[in-house]
């Protein structure tokens, strides 16, 4: 009978831990199985345009993009090749404007989360890195950096994409 019992609670157990380890807890609004402003490209076919982005602070303490406007085709294949010329840390998060805004909240309770990601790099300074994006849905979107204070302080790009 003990035996039976102990078998029982170890199958409990085990459904248990199964459950829990296929829940996850996630971050809403913070998945990278889709993207609002279309997919990561393929670096092994051709890209359409590189775009240079540059990432600064002004001695007036202002923090930007050059350029902070952009145009592209619907469904052409862009490299953006990403410069931090500052003297701090920046990222280049590529999303809709509402999916950066949630995402600029989570930034904030968690200002040390850094990104490597299909859509969004983080730099340090005088470094350099590249995304190659597919923009496969028209619309307005945006790049930004998520460090707090640092949207705040103007580093956001607008992309127009028709």
């Amino acid at each position: 009978m003990v035996r039976t019992l102990t078998l029982a609670g170890a199958l409990g157990a085990l459904a248990l831990s199964s459950t829990l380890a296929f829940a996850g807890p996630g971050e809403a609004g913070h998945s990278h199985k889709s993207f609002a402003a279309g997919e990561p490209g393929d670096p092994k076919k051709p890209v359409a345009r590189t775009i240079e982005v540059t990432m600064k602070e002004t001695e007036d303490a202002k923090m930007l993009f050059e350029p902070d406007r952009v145009e592209i085709k619907r469904g052409e294949q862009v490299k953006f090749v990403l410069k931090n010329t500052g003297k701090v840390d920046h990222e280049f998060m590529l999303d809709s404007v509402q999916n950066n805004a949630k995402h600029k909240v989570a930034m904030e309770q968690n200002p040390d989360m850094e990104h490597d990601d299909p859509n969004g790099k983080r730099l340090a300074p005088s470094t350099s890195n590249e995304i190659v994006w597919r923009f496969t849905k028209a619309g307005t979107f945006e790049y930004a950096c998520l460090i707090p204070g640092h949207y705040e302080s103007g580093m956001k790009a607008t992309v127009i994409v028709k």
